[in-house]
């Protein structure tokens, strides 16, 4: 079936495009022992823009697209964020983006296979049609479609189901590892039994947090550990004055702090950290891309002793000198992806949210005209909103 679309493809010049591009229904399933699934039909409604899709265009200029199409293919039909409608079944969906032969795709082994919708080996949601497991279709909560239209505000909360599922995991493995890292140092503190123990060492671990940048994620992260650690401290720190909008909106849902890295020095930057957190960090998230990230962590001491650090940032590399590392018994990790129940919390949670508040949606034949113009200027320009979301189809939409 050929639709109208945007699609990556390894090209220097135009490693973006929209136009006719042919659709396949190709059969997946969605875990390990589970059956091979024909696809199902679905229709994008509105979709939202994701870091990763500009790192995945930046890829394709480089001509590293490659093991990213899906088989057979020499090119990748983006989108991972967004509802769709289900023709047969007359419901609207929040697309499960990450499935295979793995018995949990947040953790697959080296004879395990994934994919995702949009990002990995199988095509996205920036289209007029797309093909999709049908086990893979989630469904939303009553009450926000009326008259066979979803509300406008209910619709922009759903382009955040999968970064918001994603934090759900990130505080999920940030309890699990925080406990198993310190749980014998507060028994022999409190002098009790391990049980006891892990549970104060997973409330512990974020008695001072540190967020290392401050896009959606970092604010998911911090929303989700406020909601869930009620003597965490938490510390933004970004580059953005302490006065703007997305600011105040990240400390107003968190109740965190904030440190404008407005420094002369990644020195002077480390102690102002500290200063303002009361001490060094138990938890340090990076999430800012850059690699200055693990030098104020590790190289500038910002990272207290039995500390973790969670490299949530795609693309920096992290270092750090052995000796310290060792004697002050620091924990690195870095996961990414989310399991089909932290899908369905985070649509949950979002649907009782503010996050529409952020999202400012661009016309969809501003983007459609000039894809890659729209990223550079617009989407991911240094002045873009915190989220950006198009109304792909809007007959399902109904407008506030």
């Amino acid at each position: 079936m050929i639709v109208k679309g945007t699609y990556f493809q390894n090209d220097n010049n135009n490693p973006l495009v929209y136009g006719d591009v042919e659709i396949k229904p190709v059969a997946r399933r969605r875990l390990r022992g589970e059956e091979l699934k024909e696809p199902v039909l679905c229709e994008p409604v509105m979709v939202g823009f994701c870091g990763t899709d500009n790192e995945l265009m930046r890829m394709g200029q480089k001509g590293l697209m490659g093991p990213k199409f899906p088989e057979g293919e020499t090119r990748l039909i983006n989108g991972h964020e967004g509802i769709v409608w289900v023709p047969e079944e007359k419901r609207f969906a929040i697309v499960l983006i990450r499935g295979g032969d793995s018995y949990d795709p947040t953790r697959y082994t080296e004879d395990e296979s994934y994919f995702e919708y949009g990002c990995d080996r199988a095509d996205g949601l920036f289209c007029d049609k797309q093909y999709f497991n049908p086990d893979m279709l989630l469904r939303i909560p009553d009450g926000y479609v009326h008259d066979g239209k979803l509300d406008l505000d209910f619709a922009k909360k759903m382009v955040f189901p999968d970064p918001y599922a994603c934090m759900i995991f990130q505080l999920e493995r940030m309890e699990d590892l925080g406990s198993a890292h310190n749980f014998r140092v507060i028994m022999a503190r409190e002098k009790c039994d391990e049980e006891k123990a892990r549970a104060i060492a997973k409330e512990e671990i974020f008695e001072r947090t540190v967020i290392f940048g401050l896009g959606t994620t970092g604010m998911f992260i911090g929303d989700l550990i406020a909601k869930n650690h009620n003597n965490a401290k938490i510390l933004f720190v970004a580059r953005s004055e302490e006065s703007s909008a997305k600011v105040q909106y990240a400390l107003k849902n968190t109740g965190g702090d904030y440190l404008q890295n407005n420094y002369d020095s990644e020195e002077e930057l480390a102690k102002g950290i500290i200063e303002k957190l009361g001490g060094r960090a138990t938890m340090f998230i990076g999430v800012s891309g850059v690699e200055v990230e693990h030098r104020i962590a590790f190289e500038q001491g910002v990272l207290g002793c039995n500390g973790v650090y969670n490299s949530f940032s795609l693309g920096p590399k992290v270092t750090y000198d052995t000796m310290p590392f060792g004697f002050e018994n620091h924990l690195i990790f870095g996961s990414i992806n989310f399991r089909q129940d932290h899908m369905e919390k985070a649509i949950e949670i979002l649907a009782k949210s503010n996050y529409d508040e952020i999202v400012e949606l661009i016309d969809k034949e501003e983007f459609i005209s000039d894809p890659m113009g729209a990223y550079k200027n617009k989407i991911y320009s240094s002045r873009a909103p915190m989220k950006t979301a198009v109304v792909w189809n809007e007959k399902y939409i109904r407008q506030e």
